[in-house]
């Protein structure tokens, strides 16, 4: 059995092509191995808010010597943060906006990457605390952004890796709905992408 994680990013509810693309991961990983257990994120039903004064602070005091209130502005992120370490297996379905990621994965990510929770500092530097997990990232764009001349434009996938890999994550998958706008592309996008998901 594995815990298996979908966190989605679009706006476009059951309609987002990212979306169906992330719910075909986690099916097929649930099918690979039974009694799996499928916890999905909405962040545009439940977003979390962008980070402010008050949370920063409070995110940054050990927990021990936290205030009731304090408790409360840091609630979501420990919940969210605990959510990521227990699964074996993380799906974030998102669709690339304006060559980067949508505000609301940027929130979730800033309460999730959290020095003493998600990453340390010592001596060599920081380390990664998150450890053993897989994660696929499935991306939805208009255009073509895997290669060609629109690849260096893609700022989403450099990105997630990077701060992934930050927290400890290293391995990571990208699969990818391209030329969802484009003619002769777009009316196969979604199908060549579940093509090649291999879980």
């Amino acid at each position: 059995m594995k815990k298996i994680l979908h966190v989605m990013a679009s706006p476009r509810g059951t309609a987002s092509i990212s979306r169906q693309l992330g719910d075909s991961i986690t099916t097929q990983l649930a099918a690979t191995n039974p009694g799996s257990v499928v916890t999905t994120v909405d962040l545009n039903v439940n977003p979390f808010p962008h980070l402010f004064e008050a949370q920063i602070d409070a995110l940054r005091i050990p927990a021990d010597r936290l205030t009731e209130a304090q408790k409360e502005l840091t609630k979501r992120s420990d919940e969210a943060i605990a959510q990521v370490l227990e699964a074996d297996s993380i799906v974030i379905s998102l669709p690339l906006y304006n060559f980067g990621i949508p505000s609301p994965l940027k929130s979730w990510i800033d309460n999730i990457a959290r020095a003493g929770y998600t990453f340390s500092y010592g001596a060599d530097g920081p380390k990664g605390l998150v450890e053993g997990k897989k994660v696929y990232i499935a991306l939805a764009s208009g255009g073509v952004f895997s290669e060609g001349p629109f690849k260096e434009y893609d700022f989403a996938v450099p990105y997630l890796k990077t701060v992934l890999g930050f927290m400890g994550i290293t391995d990571v998958e990208v699969i990818r709905a391209e030329g969802t706008a484009v003619s002769g592309l777009m009316e196969h996008a979604l199908e060549r992408a579940i093509e090649r998901i291999a879980v």
